[in-house]
């Protein structure tokens, strides 16, 4: 049975809780049980919370001696239907039958839109201007190379360095205009050694196509360049060892736009815990680049209705370069 509290937080004094909660002197006919039932599930429907136990002998019998019977000595029920019955069938109203739940049929509200949360104001994590001087392409490919030699080398993380098979700095257009900023290598990243070449960017690619661009056209880079164990999340340590790395890669790339693919870069990048729904469908800032926030491709595979909306944050990204 669902239990519940007086103190509950999802509820106040005047929600269909009070009706339940109430004393068994209180004069509250079974009708009136039944239907304060209904409305406190709904309720719960619509706190999100979708757990609603189901009907059998014992807890139909439970809530009849707590709830029905509290109603008044007059009323009594019949465990093996459920049907609350009065002794007195002229006095008493008849009580409906208890069907697949608890309480009264309760029809799950529809699935909410997926822009239900309100997207949060634009902002900046820096609104300053990129340190250093804006290098020719020569220049920025020498300075890539360079970085992604130290990176190759680096020990920050001690897990990490002894558990990859190597580093995965990033690739692409170092003149891009629009980078795309991931979480962490996976399994054939990091046997590779390219950034996005699994299935989550395989996907990626048709994205970047649906946005008319190539895969020559962007840069790819993660928040860490090694593959946590399992392809676990990045730990706070991790992302902190690795974040002057992708900085530096921001500052000589210096691009129009970054896509943050998922929570872990959007937060990095970000220095925020806001969710992917309420960072979506807004431009932020990063330096001089608009920072755009959208679902991961590997959980667009886990969860292919998102794509819907993944797609709507790249028709506006289109929009804003001149690309639709």
């Amino acid at each position: 049975m669902l239990e519940l509290s007086r103190n509950d937080r999802f509820f106040d004094a005047k929600t269909p809780l009070q009706l339940l909660m109430t004393s068994p002197e209180h004069d509250l006919d079974p009708g009136e049980t039944f239907e304060a039932a209904g409305e406190l599930l709904a309720h719960l429907q619509r706190g999100g919370v979708r757990f609603i136990p189901q009907a059998n002998a014992e807890s139909v019998e439970s809530w009849s001696s707590r709830w029905i019977q509290a109603a008044g000595p007059a009323v009594s029920a019949d465990p093996s239907t459920g049907v609350a019955a009065a002794s007195d069938a002229q006095s008493q109203p008849k009580a409906p039958a208890i069907k697949s739940s608890i309480g009264p049929e309760v029809k799950t509200p529809p699935r909410a839109p997926e822009g239900r949360l309100k997207p949060v104001e634009s902002f900046s994590a820096s609104d300053d201007p990129y340190p250093g001087s804006n290098l020719p392409i020569a220049e920025r490919e020498t300075e890539l190379a360079n970085l992604a030699s130290v990176v190759a080398g680096c020990t920050k993380c001690e897990l990490l360095a002894k558990c990859r098979t190597q580093t995965v700095f990033g690739e692409g257009n170092p003149a891009a205009r629009i980078v795309f900023f991931g979480e962490a290598p996976g399994a054939d990243e990091d046997r590779q050694g390219r950034a996005f070449i699994g299935r989550a960017g395989q996907l990626l690619d048709k994205m970047v196509q649906a946005c008319k661009l190539q895969r020559e056209d962007i840069y790819l880079l993660n928040t860490v360049k090694c593959r946590p164990p399992e392809n676990r999340n990045p730990e706070p340590t991790e992302l902190a060892n690795c974040r002057d790395y992708f900085e530096q890669q921001l500052q000589i790339l210096r691009p129009e736009y970054i896509v943050c693919l998922g929570a872990v870069s959007a937060h990095s990048l970000l220095k925020t815990k806001l969710s992917i729904g309420r960072l979506r469908q807004r431009f932020h800032q990063y330096h001089e680049s608009k920072v755009l926030v959208i679902y991961h491709p590997a959980y667009l595979l886990r969860n292919p209705d998102a794509k819907k909306a993944a797609w709507a944050d790249l028709q506006m990204l289109m929009r804003d370069a001149g690309l639709a």
